[in-house]
């Protein structure tokens, strides 16, 4: 008779292990592309993760007559609140499992007995123990390959999570376009009121004047976003540590700053996908595998950019600012090697950034991730994420 044996990670063998489950579970869909081992390893270490300063987090594996099928991860964060939330709120995150729904439960439970015993209420998942734009949600639609930091699963699993009882809390949608076709005729227009504007201009970032950028990209970035969502303010210093990390992998061409008499009114911030180079490196970063990064890099093209982050001040909103910052991209992009473009997820509970992400001009829904929510209480009454007015 099979047996089913539940493992805590305490020690760097299970890390190991812990790691393998995701490449077990994804092995043979030509989709997949192996995570950095360190980029995972990170979330789980106190020296990396600021998030340990407001929470605790432990993780599982699951065993199988000695084979690995599933693991999972539990956390609390004394930051992580959502509009909205009237009881404490827990984390799952990093599960994967089988396509069997007794040994998912099995690792449900775990998480949400560890979360109880910590004074939680409800748990959210597959969500991060550490900021938004890394592991969060599931994959409902769209199954291509995913982009960096970004979660990846097999179909079954809102199968899994929905028949152990989780339910939506709130959807993300991701947008993508052909940054080649040619846009809209509004948004073309739009963009040519402005384009005749000397009041009005479009740069694309400078990596010598890094901090200079780094200002202004606070300065948008407070006015636009903090408060939705939970995002925080952020300080120029923090940007610049972002920036920094940034650089090596930077497209200065894919980076653009709207300006209003030389005061900063809009962003459009874009990377290349760089998983389109990771997919070589089997989840390794050490010395050999950065220097089969930098060859790879330089020998094969990257032929898809992302979206990091778009944004517009409020008293530019809805002005035509959007058409006017993407017509100057269009100048840029139709020319290069990109022929992909798709944008980090949008909570459906924020309406006015999905009109933002929409009035990019020609775009189309990429991918849907979910993150699920499962209150302990099953007879309390479930709340989706409120809309952000």
């Amino acid at each position: 008779m099979s047996q089913l044996q539940l493992i805590e990670v305490t020690t760097p063998a299970l890390a190991t292990e812990f790691l393998r489950v995701n490449v077990l579970v994804n092995a043979g869909n030509p989709n997949y592309i192996r995570p950095l081992d360190k980029d995972v390893e990170d979330v789980f270490n106190p020296k990396k993760n600021k998030t340990f300063r407001f929470g605790k987090v432990t993780r599982w594996i699951l065993k199988k007559d000695d084979a690995l099928i599933g693991r999972i991860a539990a956390f609390t964060n004394k930051k992580y609140k959502n509009k909205g939330d009237d009881v404490p709120v827990g984390g799952v995150g990093f599960f994967d499992c089988i396509n069997d729904p007794m040994a998912a439960e099995m690792l449900f439970n775990v998480a949400k007995h560890w979360l109880l015993q910590h004074g939680m209420e409800a748990m959210d998942g597959p969500i991060n123990f550490g900021e938004r734009d890394r592991w969060w949600g599931l994959v409902v639609e769209g199954f291509q390959s995913p982009l960096y930091c970004m979660n990846y699963n097999p179909p079954y699993y809102q199968a899994l999570l929905e028949g152990y009882g989780f339910q939506p809390f709130f959807h993300q949608i991701c947008f993508g376009k052909n940054p080649k076709q040619l846009l809209s005729e509004k948004v073309r227009e739009r963009h040519a009121q402005y384009d005749k504007d000397p009041d009005f201009q479009v740069r694309t970032i400078d990596k010598s004047k890094l901090e200079a950028y780094a200002k202004d990209f606070t300065t948008i970035y407070n006015a636009a976003w903090a408060g939705h969502g939970g995002l925080k303010e952020m300080k120029t210093e923090q940007v610049m540590v972002m920036f920094k990390k940034m650089k090596p992998v930077m497209d200065p061409r894919i980076i653009w700053f709207a300006y209003h008499r030389d005061q900063p009114i809009a962003l459009f911030v874009n990377l290349p996908d760089l998983n389109q180079w990771f997919r070589h490196l089997d989840g390794k970063f050490g010395v050999a595998s950065k220097l089969k990064f930098l060859w790879v890099k330089a020998t094969k093209k990257c032929t898809k950019f992302s979206g990091i982050v778009f944004g517009v001040v409020p008293a530019f909103q809805g002005k035509g600012i959007d058409s006017f910052i993407v017509g100057e991209a269009y100048k840029t992009v139709k020319d290069m090697d990109y022929e992909e473009y798709e944008m980090q997820w949008i909570g459906d509970f924020n309406p006015k950034m999905i009109n933002v992400a929409q009035g990019l001009g020609d775009v189309h829904q990429s991918r849907k991730l979910t993150t699920y929510r499962y209150l302990f209480d099953r007879t309390k009454e479930f709340r989706r994420h409120p809309i952000l007015a």
